[in-house]
């Protein structure tokens, strides 16, 4: 017992002692927390995306639904347009989106969707094509009665 007299079962490095389970137990946690905060940032990056192709549907919708009252009315094409440019560029993950119009006669609908590897997202909106002015009319002319 004599040859252990003194000496400590831990190395000591400053003050502190270091013991190596610790490294162990590191090594095993550090790549599951880098994984989970990785996922975070994704998670992120994917309702960010969804997010940006709702809004330029839905802005899309409106305003289809705006010019379809007008005499020459509106067509698929110029509202695929105008998604395109505003869902430009402002996409991390799905870069490349395909939409879908569709013009019905008191309905703008928009399909949008993108995918990437295992993801996916899709958005469909509509908006009504109202017809205020002939409201107001039909309002003016039974107040004038």
């Amino acid at each position: 017992m004599d040859e252990y007299k003194g000496k400590s079962k831990y190395k000591y490095k400053g003050r502190y002692k270091v013991q190596g389970s610790m490294t162990v137990e590191m090594s095993f946690l550090m790549p599951m927390i880098l994984f989970l905060i990785m996922e975070c940032i994704l998670a992120v990056f994917y309702y960010h995306d969804k997010n940006i192709l709702s809004g330029a549907a839905y802005e899309t919708a409106v305003a289809g639904s705006t010019k379809a009252r007008e005499k020459d009315g509106v067509k698929e094409g110029e509202l695929e347009t105008l998604f395109y440019q505003r869902a430009r560029n402002k996409c991390v993950l799905f870069a490349a989106p395909q939409v879908t119009v569709r013009v019905k006669e008191d309905e703008i609908e928009v399909r949008a969707s993108a995918s990437r590897k295992y993801m996916k997202v899709s958005i469909v909106k509509k908006a009504a094509v109202t017809k205020p002015e002939e409201h107001i009319r039909d309002l003016r002319r039974l107040n004038g009665l």
